[in-house]
């Protein structure tokens, strides 16, 4: 068996989530909760999973790549900058498992990663994988100068047979305006392979329009499978050529919903640990379902290894 390999880049946080009077620490982002629940879903043989991102010199960044390591998320992209520090979130979870999140990331590592010395080698390495993940996310804390260095990295890499997988993940926070992120988006998207999308994401940044429409536009920039994401409804996947599949969702009793946090994280990486693997849009899509299914059912971004499904 040949093991492909999977680099997902963003950025992770230092994770306080909190639920009336108890309070938790963990890590979170939104692409690092991709990388671990693929790396948890995949066998190894077939699918080697990585993370690149910046962290500082400090323990958390320690107990960081010490967790990720017991989750077979290969950590030696990471760069670890003198002088910085990750990012941390806040989680607060009402009685209905909605969440609001508060932020403090201006300044974090993860916004200067290719900017750090050892960036240019680890691009070209970058550049021989497989699959590059990235996200809105991982794209809005950049500068400029950044994204430019990792639009040329995209490119580089479907010119050498990879292939480019591109989550919306819309935070209009992270941004200085809509049409600064459509531009953004609307470059990424062009070299890009495969695409999730958020619908209401997609609502909010490009104006609220049929599902075939968003369909039509996200075709339109190159994407050759698009997978709509919805969720408590099914979400559809659409290829060049083939019919439209529509796959319902995991239907939960509303007290089962304990933190809808990573649901969206844990459905595409679901959905990858089986489509990258071989499997159809449909088999990819229920796994997908089942993964994020599971992750509501739980406090925090990343589960107990323990509570994943078989």
């Amino acid at each position: 068996m040949t093991t492909k390999n999977i680099v997902v880049i963003g950025e992770c946080m230092i994770e306080l989530s909190q639920k009336g009077a108890d309070l938790s620490r963990g890590f979170g982002g939104d692409t690092l909760n991709t990388a671990v629940y693929v790396a948890r879903q995949v066998n190894t043989d077939a699918l080697g999973v990585h993370y690149v991102t910046a962290l500082g010199t400090d323990s958390f960044s320690t107990e960081m790549m010490t967790a990720w390591e017991k989750e077979k998320v290969g950590t030696s992209l990471i760069q670890r900058l003198d002088n910085k520090l990750p990012g941390l979130y806040f989680i607060k979870t009402d009685d209905t498992g909605e969440r609001t999140f508060y932020y403090w990331r201006n300044d974090a590592a993860a916004r200067f990663w290719l900017d750090g010395k050892d960036a240019d080698a680890i691009c070209a390495r970058l550049a021989t994988f497989d699959y590059l993940y990235l996200s809105g996310i991982s794209v809005a804390i950049l500068n400029p100068a950044s994204r430019q260095r990792l639009l040329t990295l995209l490119r580089t890499c479907r010119a050498n047979g990879g292939k480019v997988i591109f989550d919306n993940n819309y935070r209009p926070r992270l941004w200085q305006s809509k049409e600064e992120t459509q531009q953004a988006y609307s470059d990424i998207l062009a070299c890009t392979d495969i695409a999730f999308l958020t619908l209401d994401d997609e609502d909010m940044l490009w104006g609220e329009q049929p599902v075939d429409a968003v369909l039509a536009r996200t075709h339109g920039f190159g994407v050759s499978e698009v997978v709509i994401k919805r969720g408590a409804d099914s979400c559809l996947i659409s290829e060049n050529g083939q019919p439209l599949v529509d796959v319902p969702a995991v239907k939960l009793p509303k007290e089962r919903v304990v933190d809808t946090t990573a649901a969206g994280d844990s459905f595409s990486a679901g959905y990858l640990s089986v489509r990258l693997c071989g499997g159809s849009t449909e088999a990819a899509a229920k796994r997908g379902h089942l993964t994020a299914s599971t992750v509501i059912q739980y406090r925090g971004a990343i589960i107990p290894q323990d509570a994943m499904p078989a």
